[in-house]
Parts: C-alpha cells; sequence; structure tokens
C-alpha cells in the first residue's frame, strides 16, 4: 500500500507542478496585440542599433474605428513594460473595424516628441484573414529627442546611401 501512494505521489506531484507553471492559455477568440516603443536619439525616422533605445512607461492605445463612420468602437490603454514592450488582450473579434496602436505619452523627458510617421501601427483583428497565430505583432513606434545627440552627424554618413551604391 505504501509503494502504490508513493507512486501515485511521484507520478502526480510532477504533473501539478508542471501545470502550475504553464502560462494560462488564451482563449479561442482571444487575440494579444504587441509591440514596442523606442527613442530615436538621432532622429532617422527608424530604428538603429546605436541611436535607439526602448522606453519603458511609454502610455499606448489601441483604437478600432467603424470603417464607414471612423467612430471609435473599442479602446483600449497600456504602457510598456521595462523593456518598452506593450501589449494588449482582446477578446472579442473586431471584423469589419480598422484598429491602430497608437502613442499617447513618452514616460521619457528626454525623449517626449512623438516621431512622425512612426506614431500609429494598424492591426488585423478578426480570426478571417489567413492569419494562423492568436498573436498580432504592431510595429515599433517611436519617440525622439527635441535636439539630436552629438554622435549622430557620424551615424547620419555611416547610413546615409549614395546614389552610386544603389
Amino acid at each position: 500500500m505504501a509503494k502504490l501512494v508513493m507512486l501515485m505521489v511521484l507520478c502526480i506531484l510532477p504533473a501539478i507542478a508542471m501545470a502550475a507553471r504553464m502560462p494560462r492559455s488564451i482563449g479561442k477568440n482571444t487575440m494579444v496585440v504587441q509591440g514596442s516603443t523606442y527613442c530615436d536619439t538621432c532622429k532617422f525616422g527608424f530604428e538603429t542599433a546605436e541611436s535607439s533605445y526602448f522606453i519603458p512607461g511609454a502610455t499606448v492605445k489601441l483604437v478600432c474605428n467603424d470603417r464607414k463612420t471612423m467612430k471609435p468602437i473599442y479602446t483600449d490603454v497600456a504602457v510598456s513594460d521595462k523593456e518598452g514592450k506593450y501589449k494588449f488582450i482582446v477578446h472579442e473579434d473586431h471584423k469589419d473595424e480598422m484598429c491602430d496602436v497608437v502613442l499617447v505619452k513618452s514616460s521619457d523627458a528626454s525623449c517626449p516628441k512623438i516621431s512622425p510617421g512612426r506614431e500609429q501601427s494598424r492591426v488585423i483583428l478578426n480570426h478571417y484573414n489567413g492569419i494562423a497565430s492568436q498573436i498580432r505583432h504592431a510595429n515599433n513606434m517611436g519617440f525622439e529627442k527635441e535636439v539630436s545627440d552629438v554622435f549622430c552627424s557620424e551615424l547620419i554618413k555611416k547610413y546615409q546611401v549614395d546614389e552610386d551604391d544603389v
């Protein structure tokens, strides 16, 4: 009897421990929208390893508008984590709506300005589009400094493409 109890304990305890460690699965109709916010220190309009860093604590908003009236139907707000990543959990399908993730506010006082052209990202939030995953990736969105850093002139030369190079 003791062997039987010991065998059951050895089989059941690992299963319970594994179940407790597994992330909670998202529902069948649930979608996850995720992306990142960054600071463009040189005002390039894109990220580089030398002139960009992720911004924790930035505020972003998810807005879904009616395609015909352009009135907001669904909104949600998220804040980026310590790695500059944000996440929205959306429990309903937004079939014929236009959904965008939009920058709201930077938490970095030295990088407060929303970068033109990098302020929003369109996401598709329905299950009838050929995307197998429930995860939707939004493009990284950026803020920029008021004044470029001093090392930016060297980086401009590095990233500039001459007509002869094309």
